[in-house]
């Protein structure tokens, strides 16, 4: 049985900073892709950014480039996502996510999910 559990949201005011963490069971973890989505009230699901298998390439969205940074551990089965300068537009629940290709971006192709973490920034 595959799991995703993601840990580290909560509440952070506008500047500040958050790490996320995602940890993995059940697959082979080195063999996937990882992404993390975030999701606010009312508006769809979007991508934030991808890891590939080894770590070696990472695809971010703009809204978050040079504020965000993946990482990942394959001996640890885990992926994280450091948050800075954080924006209260960054509030959302954020998922990590499995592929086992290279469309980081889209969340078709992923197919297993966390049950998400909430990040709340405050103004």
């Amino acid at each position: 049985q595959v799991q995703l559990v993601e840990s580290g949201g909560g509440l952070v005011q506008a500047g500040g900073s958050l790490r996320l963490s995602c940890a993995a069971s059940g697959l082979t973890f080195s063999s996937y892709t990882m992404g993390w989505f975030r999701q606010a009230p009312g508006k769809e699901r979007e991508f934030v950014v991808g890891i590939s298998w080894s770590g070696r390439s990472t695809y971010y969205a703009d809204s978050v480039k040079g504020r965000f940074t993946i990482s990942r551990d394959n001996a640890k089965k885990t992926v994280s996502l450091q948050m800075n300068n954080l924006k209260p537009e960054d509030t959302a629940v954020y998922y990590c996510a499995a592929n086992l290709g290279s469309d980081y971006s889209n969340p078709s192709r992923y197919r297993y999910w966390g049950q998400g973490t909430q990040v709340t920034v405050s103004s």
